[in-house]
């Protein structure tokens, strides 16, 4: 199977290093990033970097692994130009938006709107890792819409990278997605921006930050340029979470200034419940 890549960064290469050890798979990469296009071919994920109507030409397979942004510029103008027996894959990260938009497209069966639900903070082709997706779930968005070959496809390509694929309805994933995956997101980046706004010193972050602040703040060292579009597509319901996240540390300030310590332990007795999930 003659596969293309475009965006070769931390999913799209991790995609690369997946499939580079599957029988009978070419792999070719689109990235207009010149230092990302180098460093792939450096480090062997793709064997060569093609353009776009290259890429048309040549693939049986087209996997977007860019930015959501980035991915919903190029979808229109890839399904205009995509042949019957291609298939296209996106990997983003929101799909409400994309799929609305294209819904009456006379190619939409060509297109799954998927999102493997796996990453790391780091970035560029050098974060890439082989078993990323090991055993981690992997969302596919009106797959009715999609034709039956092509979906075929995608699912067995999501088999070969060891996912576990579910279906769900695209405004469906963008709601619980900004829940579980955009909030914690928000939640990082500010969490780091409050302690560097108030602890100046770095080395008193260095020398007393425990484990727990480590993997709380993790997230913080995410890319602007990968979490801006996402935090933007999916807007309306990152300010639902928002809004209900505020609520929570609105009560537990409130409850803190009171000296309820009763209130207190029942905010974190509930949160506790976690647990029962995770």
């Amino acid at each position: 199977m003659k596969i293309v890549i475009a965006g070769l960064g931390l999913i799209g290469g991790s995609v690369a290093l997946a499939l580079k050890r599957q029988i009978n798979v070419q792999l070719k990469g689109v990235e207009i990033n010149d230092a990302h296009a180098q460093k792939a071919i450096e480090l062997g994920l793709v064997d060569q970097i093609i353009t776009w109507d290259e890429a048309l030409s040549w693939a049986d397979v087209i996997v977007l692994a860019m930015p959501v942004n980035a991915i919903t510029n190029s979808l229109v103008e890839l399904l205009d130009k995509v042949r019957t027996n291609q298939t296209i894959i996106d990997l983003g990260s929101t799909k409400s938006g994309m799929v609305t938009a294209l819904t009456a497209h006379k190619n939409r069966g060509r297109w799954v709107a998927a999102h493997p639900l796996a990453g790391t903070e780091f970035s560029g082709p050098e974060a890439a890792l082989y078993g990323l997706f090991e055993g981690k779930k992997n969302i596919i968005c009106n797959a009715s819409q999609s034709d039956a070959d092509a979906l075929k496809t995608a699912y067995d390509l999501f088999l070969a990278l060891g996912l576990q694929t579910l279906e769900m309805e695209a405004d469906e994933h963008d709601q619980h997605l900004a829940y579980v995956s955009h909030l914690s997101h928000v939640s990082s980046f500010m969490l780091g921006l409050a302690v560097l706004n108030r602890e100046k010193d770095a080395s008193n972050i260095l020398n007393l930050a425990g484990t727990g602040f480590a993997s709380t703040v993790r997230l913080a060292k995410s890319l602007p340029e990968t979490w801006l579009p996402i935090f933007n597509s999916n807007r309306n319901y990152v300010l639902d979470a928002l809004d209900t996240y505020i609520e929570c540390l609105t009560k537990f300030s409130t409850a803190l200034k009171n000296e309820d310590d009763e209130g207190l332990y029942r905010l974190m007795l509930e949160a506790n419940e976690i647990k029962k999930i995770l």
